[in-house]
């Protein structure tokens, strides 16, 4: 059976606000996530349909909150919390937030590609 922790997973994400190390283990990506800053990444999803994520992802907050925007609602979670996030949400990350995650590889590699797009495009505006 596949497995992972977090000290095994290769850092991939190195940021002032965030940490990320993540391990695809058959057709998921496991994420360990850890925000040094509050985070609203908003703007990173524009492209994508109705410019919010559209992966499924099931997780847990190892510590501080998550607030999970939705078309017509929010969602909160917090220390403690195990959830599942449905597609069309964006996030807003606290300082101090740990989450592990588990999304559909595949979807969260198309998102990626949008991600990844937009915040090189921020970087040669700024």
């Amino acid at each position: 059976m596949p497995r992972t922790c977090k000290d095994e997973a290769p850092i991939a994400l190195d940021e002032p606000v965030v940490q990320g190390r993540y391990v695809e283990l058959d057709d998921y990506t496991v994420a360990f996530e850890t925000f040094h800053e509050d985070f609203d990444p908003a703007p990173l999803f524009k492209g994508l349909p109705d410019d919010r994520c559209q992966c499924a992802h099931w997780g847990y907050v190892v510590s501080g909150k998550l607030i999970m925007r939705f078309a017509d609602h929010s969602e909160i979670y917090t220390a403690g919390d195990a959830y599942y996030i449905a597609p069309g949400h964006l996030p807003i990350v606290t300082t101090g937030t740990e989450v592990v995650e588990f999304t559909p590889t595949a979807q969260l590699q198309q998102t990626q590609a949008v991600l990844a797009a937009n915040m090189a495009a921020m970087a040669v505006s700024s």
